[in-house]
């Protein structure tokens, strides 16, 4: 392959003002990522000190193989919903190794609000479950919750249902299911061991019930404590939901790396088409800070994104001179061959017809892709319409929904409208998504929308034969602008799960590497082959 040649200096003011511009970006993200790691804060961490309990953090790390990494996936889950009282929607979720097997690894934070679930907790536990069951990756839960926060019992009935159901048929299909609990485990979450195929208690301190002792006080008249209701001594030794009864929370955490190490969960050897060896790129991904610029209406070419997360900064591209806002080509990173599509500029319908041909070459040889978003759209306009726009950008997005090769999207820079769904946005299914801190995403920008508001109202006025509000409607653009300024902002964005996380630009390559890693446990090489709507031709 050909080593991309970088034409970046790293030396000029427009490169200065583009790092420091992303360096501020980035120190808000980590000052964010800090706070939700403080969970409960101060008084949640005494608490659990003068209990004895090891903190959520502390759990993950005793249970994680040490110095390998764990990709914390969405960490900014709610944030700025509920009042800021459920920081990462009080689960650290993510994917890490425990006794040298790939884990997708759920932590209950009881530091605030006791762990409670809110409809963000079941919205990420289910995406969670959707990366286990797409990657086939053994779960492990640290249990420890109150339960359903019952002020928003409404968004939560149905959607807790979902994800025991989801537990049996991970169960079902041989991806095992381990449950290691630590405190309280009550009502539906007494379900989360229940369903498990592995459950560790902690002696003295673990309990799980259907109904707590009020419930049953209420219900039935009897008075009960805790322990003798559903602590771990009477489960280990009368209903046997416990099959294994640990001293502490590092006990616990011990058989838990035992069991992980006898779930013999192995790549298919069919696909093993990883490379022997991987190489850094011949670029410093940390010069990734220097490449966006801090104007986002300036264009960049994203061969200097390319050059800075694939081996050795080799790219061998595909129709370099056909549609050439569209970047295709063949790549590897850490060793794992891959197709990536990035964008230079808008979409036409050579770039739609291109990157269609592209995915189906991919889908063929079997080869993952990479989507890189930096896209505002498809070309508007009536000599476009008339060329076939419409179909030849459908053929693309037929291309990316129906593809079954394991895709990834990492979003760049701004990725409106149909753009987007046409480089793999969220409503299509990527493996995983990531975006960077200065991404933006909506249905359009805000100053387009409001634009075409203003038109739409101006219009519809002369149809009544009156004169258009001129002041009505720039109050109307007016809010339509800082409505779709905060709606685009990526906190909003990741806050709702429309990304698997926000990712410092220089962290890229390794969140990429992690998910390509764990797509390989299923064998998509021998297995899957592609099939495709009708494309119009």
């Amino acid at each position: 392959m050909d080593q991309l040649k970088s034409t970046l200096n790293t030396r000029s003011e427009e490169y200065k003002t583009n790092r420091a511009a992303m360096l501020e970006l980035v120190e808000t993200l980590e000052e964010r990522q800090a706070q939700v790691r403080a969970g409960g804060g101060e008084r949640g961490a005494k608490k659990f000190s003068d209990q004895g309990k090891l903190l959520p953090r502390e759990r993950l790390e005793l249970l994680l193989d040490p110095g390998t990494p764990f990709l914390e996936l969405s960490p900014l889950a709610a944030w700025g919903l509920y009042n800021d009282e459920a920081p990462a929607a009080l689960q650290i979720i993510g994917i890490g190794v425990v006794s040298g097997v790939e884990c997708l690894i759920s932590v209950n934070d009881a530091t605030a609000k006791g762990g409670a679930v809110y409809p963000m907790s079941l919205q990420k536990t289910l995406r969670a479950q959707a990366i286990a069951a797409e990657n086939r990756l053994p779960c492990i839960t640290c249990v420890e919750s109150a339960g359903a926060n019952l002020l928003y019992q409404d968004e939560i009935f149905i959607l807790g249902g979902r994800t025991f159901a989801n537990q049996a048929r991970l169960s079902a299909a041989g991806i095992p299911q381990v449950a290691l609990v630590f405190g309280s485990s009550t009502a539906g979450g007494a379900y989360v061991p229940g369903m498990s195929d592995y459950t560790v208690f902690v002696r003295g301190k673990a309990t799980a019930y259907l109904g707590g002792p009020p419930l049953v006080k209420m219900a039935i008249g009897e008075e009960v404590d805790d322990e003798t209701l559903g602590g771990a001594e009477m489960h280990a030794q009368v209903s046997g939901l416990s099959d294994y009864l640990a001293e502490d929370d590092a006990d616990a955490l011990r058989i838990g790396r035992f069991i992980a190490s006898q779930l013999h969960q192995q790549k298919p050897h069919a696909c093993l088409n990883r490379r022997q060896t991987s190489r850094e790129p011949a670029y410093d991904p940390d010069e990734l800070l220097g490449v966006i610029p801090a104007d986002p209406r300036v264009p960049f070419d994203i061969r200097e994104v390319v050059a800075r997360l694939v081996d050795g900064s080799e790219f061998f591209e595909f129709k370099p001179e056909y549609g050439p806002t569209l970047v295709t080509g063949h790549a590897v990173i850490n060793g794992w061959p891959v197709g990536i599509l990035g964008n230079n500029g808008i979409l036409f319908s050579e770039c739609a017809n291109k990157a269609a041909q592209f995915i189906q070459l991919c889908n063929q040889s079997r080869t993952p892709l990479i989507y890189l978003q930096n896209i505002t759209g498809f070309m508007v306009g009536t000599q476009y319409e008339r060329g076939g726009i419409i179909k030849h950008g459908s053929q693309m997005i037929n291309a990316v929904a129906t593809s079954s090769v394991p895709q990834f999207s990492v979003i760049v820079g701004g990725s409106y409208g149909a753009g987007n769904y046409a480089m793999c946005g969220r409503s299509y299914d990527p493996r995983f998504l990531w975006s960077w801190p200065n991404s933006r995403v909506a249905v359009m920008g805000g100053e387009q929308a409001a634009g075409v508001l203003g038109i739409v109202q101006e219009a519809a006025a002369k149809r009544r034969g009156a004169a258009p509000d001129k002041t009505t409607i720039e109050a109307m653009q007016m809010m339509t602008r800082q409505k779709f300024e905060q709606e685009s902002d990526p906190y909003y964005a990741t806050a709702r799960l429309w990304d698997d996380g926000i990712i410092d630009p220089r962290d890229t390559r390794r969140a990429l590497s992690v998910g390509l890693s764990v797509a390989h446990n299923v064998d998509f090489i021998t297995s899957g082959q592609p099939h495709y709507g009708v494309f119009r031709m």
